[in-house]
């Protein structure tokens, strides 16, 4: 017997330990994704490259976590969680070591762009969708909440830690330290880690259903992934989750998870500080995007992406004026966006579960998680060209802050046919 096996008959239900493992695996990632947020100053002190140059690299960087995702649910559908997650942190581990060795720009676009990029495309929140799809019939907006954010819980474990050893021993330094917490957790994922329910002789975690869980057949991971693509390029509400999600990424780890740091030292803050600044929002966006998934099952996730874009474009358009050391404004500014950070998470794959069902919601949240990352890959790229030609955050800041105010209105939109009302609309229409 398994180590797996003798552990799914114990008490506790074993779509716990997975969710566990997932919780894991996304936090590494996520610090291994907010590791660049540290290297900007640095790589810019030694190499002497513009802010343009690095901030092209994580934009390419972003653009590939959100291409392959949908790619990587169809693969996860075919091979297994378990292999996948083994392989990305294995890419991980291997290509942030290289890092190390860089001297040139296109060797940090290679390795920071194309091969991290490739690695996080794969352990991102598709496969917290994936995961939470697969093992939990009940309480399904409370575990995505919880992976969620991890994001944010990978922010308050690495960052304070890497730009500590930044200021002490180097970049280089910080980057082994992420490249060897990826290696080292593979072990645990390749021992512990299972696919379905079925797999330990479980059903999913409230699963009334008596049916036998069956696998689908096999097919070409290409053709889904592409043919879901096709399905929500005709679907309204597919575009306006893909739009707003896009600001979503533009607003969070393009903009903010990629120039904060560097916008505090451009105000005369030190960089451990501005770290512990983005710690502070891992904190906040922990607890708010954990309730934003207790949340989102209880009420109308219309209206919670309303109230959570609105007021995260508030916060966008103080965040310029903040700045002041004399000020409280920055801490202001660290609590009340880091408990906006990325609830809309949650919300959003309800409604995409909602909107397209269960089977197709991998793949389908994959797209929008895309359209995502390219938010993020324009705001990571946009901001520091930005910066480099006007010497100032400022625009970028507040662009990104309108943009969120237009998402608010949009999301209104989402699961309503033209020319409908609330009081038109069915009971699962109106829980969207």
């Amino acid at each position: 017997m398994s180590l797996a096996n003798y552990l799914a008959r114990r008490s506790l239900h074993y779509g716990w330990i997975v969710a566990a493992l997932t919780f894991l695996a996304l936090l590494i990632a996520a610090g291994i994704r907010a590791t660049p947020s540290v290297l900007i100053v640095p790589l810019e002190q030694e190499f002497g490259w513009s802010r343009a140059t690095i901030s092209l690299a994580i934009s390419i960087n972003l653009v590939l976590y959100g291409l392959i995702g949908p790619f990587a649910a169809a693969v996860l559908e075919q091979i297994g969680i378990r292999r996948t997650m083994v392989f990305a942190l294995a890419l991980l581990g291997i290509g942030v070591s290289l890092t190390t060795l860089m001297t040139t720009p296109w060797q940090l676009v290679l390795l920071w762009g194309v091969v991290v990029g490739s690695g996080t495309g794969v352990i991102a929140l598709v496969l917290g969708a994936i995961v939470v799809n697969r093992w939990f019939a009940k309480r399904r907006g409370l575990v995505l909440g919880v992976l969620t954010a991890s994001t944010a819980t990978g922010q308050l474990v690495f960052l304070p830690m890497l730009a500590s050893v930044v200021e002490r021993f180097g970049w280089r330094s910080a980057v082994l330290i992420v490249a060897s917490v990826s290696l080292a957790i593979i072990p645990l994922i390749a021992l512990l880690m299972r696919d379905r329910p079925s797999e330990v002789g479980l059903q999913a975690y409230c699963e009334q259903s008596e049916t036998v869980e069956t696998r689908q057949r096999t097919v070409n991971p290409i053709a889904t992934t592409l043919s879901a693509l096709w399905l929500g390029m005709r679907s309204r509400d597919f575009w306006l989750l893909s739009g707003s999600f896009f600001i979503c990424g533009l607003s969070t780890n393009g903009l903010i998870g990629t120039h904060l740091i560097p916008a505090c030292i451009d105000h005369g803050i030190p960089e451990v500080k501005a770290a512990g600044l983005l710690a502070v929002m891992g904190i906040f966006d922990f607890v708010g995007t954990t309730a934003s998934g207790w949340l989102s099952d209880r009420w109308n996730n219309r209206y919670l992406l309303f109230w959570y874009y609105g007021l995260r474009g508030l916060s966008l358009i103080f965040l310029p004026f903040s700045f002041d050391p004399h000020f409280y404004g920055l801490s202001v500014f660290a609590v009340f966006y880091g408990l906006d950070w990325i609830a809309t998470v949650p919300p959003t794959v309800r409604l995409t579960t909602n909107v397209f069902g269960k089977e197709k919601a991998g793949v389908m949240f994959g797209w929008i998680v895309a359209a995502h990352q390219l938010g993020a890959a324009t705001a990571a790229f946009g901001a520091g060209a930005l910066r480099t030609w006007l010497g100032t955050y400022l625009h970028a800041f507040i662009l990104a802050g309108v943009m969120c105010l237009i998402a608010a209105v949009f999301v209104l939109r989402i699961g309503q046919r033209p020319g409908t009302s609330n009081s038109q609309l069915s009971p699962v229409q109106l829980n969207l």
